[in-house]
């Protein structure tokens, strides 16, 4: 099975000066969980996940130690005071770069092996240019195995 036959095509991206506000906006209006980040030829520079924008919104909080434990402590004013710094900061400031892809033409085992060695939850699928073409994520490998191998074993 290609990577071709059950990618999805209609791929939401942004650009690496697009405010983190506008980035929210995109993932929220989307329902996405990443993006990935490209140039103005389309060609991929890097992605952004959901939990990257966590991370960097991440309030600054403090460690309190006990005679038991750890305490990792934050507040929910910090994260909003955090919000309100970064919210006009670009989102360069948050991708990632170096990321794995995979071509159209690529058998599903080289998704799958991806997945399973990083835990990623979406692949960019590109051409040889790096011009991203689409995306794969987990749950259209899942999709792909059922329909493709179990669906065929119970016809």
């Amino acid at each position: 099975m290609k990577i071709k036959e059950f990618m999805i095509p209609d791929v939401i991206s942004v650009r690496k000066d697009m405010k983190i506000k506008e980035l929210l906006k995109t993932m929220v209006e989307h329902k996405i969980g990443g993006v990935p980040v490209v140039d103005e030829h389309n060609q991929l520079i890097g992605i952004i996940s959901d939990g990257d924008v966590i991370r960097y919104l991440q309030p600054n909080g403090r460690t309190i130690y006990d005679a038991f434990s750890m305490v990792f402590v934050t507040e929910m004013v910090g994260l909003k005071q955090k919000v309100e710094t970064s919210i006009e900061h670009h989102s360069e400031e948050i991708m990632k770069k170096g990321v794995y892809t995979v071509r159209p033409d690529d058998e599903i085992e080289v998704a799958v092996s991806i997945f399973s060695r990083y835990h990623f939850k979406k692949i960019p699928v590109v051409n040889d240019s790096d011009q991203v073409l689409g995306v794969i994520s987990r749950g259209d490998i899942i999709r792909s195995i059922y329909n493709k191998a179990i669906a065929e074993m119970d016809g």
